[in-house]
Order: structure tokens, then sequence, then C-alpha cells
């Protein structure tokens, strides 16, 4: 407000050049009770006016006419005013400098008024000037309420409180927001005409629920008493605040369902049921109803109850499901594929709730179970073992249903590991077996004699046999052929395999050849170690013998052999046992044998050692030469022990 300094130099010369008489006062000027307000003035006269005695100064209350004696307010000559005024008004302006500002202290409501002021240049140079200032004593702020508050628009409330008193300065507050949503705050200053006042917004977003609740705005003056209160009541215009409907509700195909509707708002709304873009009924009222019957899948999905009633709208949606069954799934037709192609396998239904979508293959569970309408199988580089019968199964809680496709896959022929050439009793067969799709042909080829074999002629059976995909070929060589250095005989068989998608020719190498040469070095070793027992255990008889005659270092007379031989004979039995034991641990060793080296145990046992399998061992006949001596020998040994001749026959 005191820009007035810098306006009223402005004024004088704008007023000079008019040379009239002139006044400016605020029009409107507010001030809160009990507190002070200063009302800006400026006047001007006319330039060839020459002020007599110094310039006066009268400001009257209610009218500008003198012979009316209005209420003096302030004089300038005199202390002479209006008992209302007395001790409250004080001029602040240079009446010299033609500044008539006015204060008035410790207003009340009945100063509430039109202010005039009057200019005395003395003589007949006395002039009231008409324009005046009206003066608002408040004893509340004020609150800019809009005439329409719509629900959920922003709203815009205003404080405002004058700050016409220099002296004090106000400050606002509202009141009662605790409950209000997000609410701001904004503050600021206005002046316009020399008068000043203080504002704060309140800014928020009304609800339903606001309305009729309280606000107040409260004025204060600091280290003073002074507060200043407003209270006002929200009349919110607010859309449907609610719409209630069924929940949503399931039913089965073919039953029937009522839906019903109620709004809360004011004026009562319009009332319509939408399904989709449709509008099946409406009405103005507070509740209607929508009877469906014999139902169908497709009046499944969202039913929308739309309240309208001027101020805005509102709705609530349900959703009505109708069960039912799977349908049978439609998916790929069969098909015949070779290997490494890459499929994509669809099965696609529709059910109430949402069908599991598995796919099986001959039986069992392949790809993950989908709960969905649509499910794909994908099948990366197929590979023979892809083939087969695939189903879609799809099943609810209320039923299920399948289809199926068969998928072929045809490929190049596979030779199989138990292709091989083994050594059998009649000489060596071969074996060559092989899957493919189709079934592979099979041939054996013969390098060394450039012979295909896919007949049987007088040197070799050949033998075909089909098992599904699998193809089984075998072939006997009835001679083993030449003998390599190993001592095993020399196999030189190709197995060619082939179909429309490939052929392959490999050779076969003799499984059981390593076996073999381990059976004879083994059967070989314990012969020999059976051979040195037997020795062994005769000569500890002898031995035994010649102890218990008493004479160690005499020579040995048989007077009776017989009976020696019948004893050796006995120990004989005793030594047989213990070489059967001998027997089954080389067959054991060989087993380990067998284990050791990795091979698979399909082979017949050759050597010493496989003789024992299979006839009783042939003991060495003892000839017994009496007392006499060798020819040769002296009957004795090097320790001078007696010695008997053991001769095989």
């Amino acid at each position: 407000m005191w820009c007035l300094e810098l306006l009223l130099p402005l004024l004088l010369i704008i007023n000079d050049a008019s040379c009239q008489w002139n006044v400016w006062v605020p029009r409107d000027i507010s001030a809160m009770t009990n507190s002070c307000v200063v009302i800006p003035c400026t006047f001007m006269y006319p330039s060839g006016i020459r002020p007599y005695r110094g310039i006066h100064g009268i400001w009257y209350f209610g009218q500008p006419y003198p012979q009316l004696f209005p209420p003096v307010v302030f004089k300038s000559r005199t202390d002479v005013v209006h008992e209302s005024y007395k001790g409250r008004t004080k001029l602040l302006g240079d009446l010299t400098q033609r500044n008539c500002t006015l204060l008035i202290n410790n207003i009340g409501s009945e100063h509430s008024g039109r202010y005039y002021f009057r200019a005395d240049l003395g003589g007949a140079n006395m002039y009231t000037f008409p324009d005046f200032a009206e003066l608002k004593v408040l004893d509340q702020p004020n609150i800019d309420v809009p005439e329409e508050i719509v629900s959920d628009e922003s709203l815009e409330l205003t404080c405002y409180a004058p700050d016409n008193c220099p002296d004090l300065t106000p400050e606002i507050q509202w009141m009662y927001t605790d409950y209000l949503p997000d609410p701001e705050f904004s503050s600021d200053f206005l002046e316009e005409g020399n008068t000043a006042v203080l504002s704060n917004t309140l800014t928020f977003t009304p609800r339903p629920m606001h309305n009729g609740q309280l606000l107040g705005c409260r004025v204060y003056y600091p280290n003073t008493t002074l507060v200043y209160e407003r209270l006002i009541s929200l009349d919110i215009k607010y859309a449907p605040r609610s719409v209630w409907v069924n929940v949503s509700s399931e039913v089965m195909e073919g039953s029937s369902v009522m839906l019903h509707c109620e709004v809360d708002s004011n004026p009562p709304p319009r009332i319509s049921w939408m399904f989709g873009d449709q509008e099946l009924l409406w009405d103005t009222a507070s509740n209607i109803s929508l009877s469906l019957d014999d139902l169908t899948p497709a009046q499944e999905g969202i039913y929308t109850c739309i309240g309208d009633n001027g101020y805005g709208i509102m709705n609530t949606s349900l959703y009505l499901s109708v069960k039912y069954p799977p349908r049978e799934p439609t998916v790929n037709d069969s098909l015949t594929v070779q290997e490494g192609t890459s499929l994509a396998l669809h099965c696609s239904t529709q059910g109430n709730p949402a069908p599991t979508l598995t796919w099986l293959k001959d039986g069992e569970l392949v790809g993950t179970i989908t709960a969905d309408e649509l499910s794909v199988l994908d099948i990366v580089e197929i590979t023979p073992q892809g083939d087969g019968q695939y189903r879609c199964l799809a099943e609810n809680e209320h039923g299920r249903a399948s289809s199926s496709l068969n998928i072929t896959v045809e490929y190049a022929p596979v030779l199989l590991e138990e292709s091989k050439c083994t050594v059998v009793r009649e000489g060596v067969q071969c074996v060559c077996m092989a899957t493919g799709n189709p079934e592979p042909t099979i041939e054996f080829y013969l390098p060394d004699l450039n012979v295909t074999i896919n007949e049987t002629d007088g040197r070799y059976n050949f033998y075909t046999h089909t098992d599904g995909h699998t193809s089984t070929g075998m072939i006997k060589l009835r001679e083993k052929g030449e003998r390599v250095d190993n001592g095993g005989p020399a196999v030189n068989v190709h197995c060619s395999i082939y179909n429309m998608y490939g052929r392959e020719s490999v050779l076969l190498e003799l499984q059981q050849e390593k076996k073999y040469m381990m059976a004879v070095i083994v059967g070989t070793i314990g012969g020999v170690a059976v051979i040195a027992f037997i020795i062994a255990a005769v000569r500890y008889v002898g031995h035994n013998n010649k102890k218990e005659n008493g004479n160690p270092r005499q020579d040995v007379v048989l007077e009776n052999p017989a009976l020696y031989y019948s004893a050796v004979k006995k120990d004989k039995q005793n030594l047989r046992k213990k070489v059967l034991k001998t027997e089954l641990l080389g067959s054991k060793f060989n087993s380990i044998l067998e284990e050791t080296t990795g091979e698979d145990g399909d082979y017949q046992p050759v050597g010493s050692m496989a003789g024992l399998e299979r006839q009783e061992l042939n003991y060495a006949a003892l000839e017994f030469i009496g007392a006499r001596p060798r020819e040769g020998a002296s009957g004795r040994g090097d320790d001078g022990s007696n010695y008997t001749e053991i001769k095989a026959k």
C-alpha cells in the first residue's frame, strides 16, 4: 500500500496540467473490527489559486455537504470532531504536498460507510470532493466460495483479510481440513487501488462424502487478542456415488439368471443395463432388474449398470460366466516328415472354465500342461524317437474331450552296436543290425573275394529279418580264414545298409578275438600250474613215508608195493579235491579277467582251463620200480635219500 509515495508525484504532475479541483481515494477499502485502517488520499486544486494562510482539510462521514452537518472525522484547524472519532483519527499526509491520507484507529462496525475530503485554501477557496472512499469494517474474514461445487472437480476456496493497518499484520489459517483429500495451501498479497488484502487459498478435490462438512478460516494478529473466524458448510453437487449390482455369478449353459442394480444419487438417475455396446434395459428410478433366460455361451461377458443424473455418470459391472464342458479339440492332420524337421502341433478348443490341454505321445506326457484354449507343442529337429501317436486331451470340471494325430518319421539307416563278427564252433559269424524308415536293406561285402552277399551259397549262410524299423542280417563263414600274427582268424567283412535317405558301409570288427587269445594264455598257465602241483604233492607223500620207517637215511625197500600204491591212491584222491578247487579258482579268474578287459563274456572257453570245465583231470600213472637203483644212478638223491621214479603213461 505504500507505493502511494511513488504514485503521488505522478498524480500531481497530471493534475497540475488539468488545473481543476480533483481528488483520488480508493473507492472501497476494508478493515477488521478493533483494528485500524489507512485511507490513502491525494487532492488537486487550480493552479491560479494561492492558498490563504496555508492549506487545511476536513474529513466527513456519510455525505459531502457541510450544510447538512455530516459527522466530522478529522479537521486540521481544530480538534472538534464527532464523538465516535475522538482520539481515533490522525492525518498521515502533508496537506502542503496535497497528501490527505487519513488513519483511523480502533474502528468498529459503526464506522463503516463513505468518507469524503474537503480542501480549505482560505477565503472562498473551499471545495468538497464528490469522490469518496467506502470503508467496510469486518467482524469475520471473507471466503470466496464458487456458486456451485461439483464432486470430483478441483475446488479452490480463498479466504481474504484486509491489510490496511500499518501497525498490525494479519495471518490466515484454515480449520477442519484434516478430513480433506490432499489439501494444498497457498498465500498471496494483493494491492489494488492503494488498498492491501492478504489471501490464503485452499485447493482440494471434494468427494460426495464431503457434502455438508464444515470448513473454517481464521484471521489473527500476532501479539494481540484479535482473532476472527468464519465457518462455511460445503454444498457439493455429486454424480451417483454408489451403484450396487449382483456379484459376478456362474451359471450352467441353458439356465436363467436375474441381474439387479441400485443407484444412490441426487437427483435420481437414469439407469441402464448394458451388454457391451448394446443397451438391454433402462429406466429413471433408483433401481432396476434385468432377467436373462436359457443362457448360451454367447451371453457370457460383462454386464454394466450405468447411472446418470446430470452431474456425472457412475457405473458398476459384473461378469456373468456360462459354464460348459470342453468342445472336441482341433489338431493338425497326421504327418509324415523326415528326421530333423521342426514341427508345431496346434491344439485349440473351447470350454468354461478354460480347459487344461495336455499333449500325450503314445500315452505318455510330453510338453507342458496349458490352462488355455490353445496349446502349441513345438518339436525342434524331430528324431526317430518322435515317431508315434500324439493326442491332445482337453478337460475341465464339467467334462473332457480329445483328438489325435500320427507322426511318422522317416530317416536314413543307423547301424546298431550289436553289429559285429564273433568266433563260433563252425567258423566266424557276422551280424549286422540297422534301424531306419523305410526299413533298411542289408548286404555283406567280402573285399578279399570281391563278393556281395545277399543270398546263401556253399561257403556261408545268409539270413535277414525285419522287425518294425529294424533290419537284421547275419552270415556264417564256414572257414575261419588265414591266421594273423597273434594266432587269431583274419576277418574282413563289410556291412552295407541303405534306404531312400542314405547309405552307409562299415567294417565289422571281430569282437571275440582278444578273449580267445586271453583264454589260450590263461588255459596254458593253468595247466602248467596243475602239473607242477601234482608233482610237488607226490614228492611230499614219498618224503613223509620215509620218515615213518624211522630211518630216513636207509634205502627204501617196498616189501608190499600194492599197499603203498593204495596209500598213494588215497593221497591222490585228496589231491584231486585240491585240483578241483584250483579249477574253480581258475574259472573265477577268467570271470575277473573278462570284467577287467571290458568284454561282454559271450565267447566259448578255449585252452587247458576250458578243458577243466568239461572233463575230469587225467592223472599221471605211478610206476614203482622197487628198491633197485635206476640205471646210471645210485638210487639216492643228492642228499642221500631214496627216490621213486614217476613216469607218465
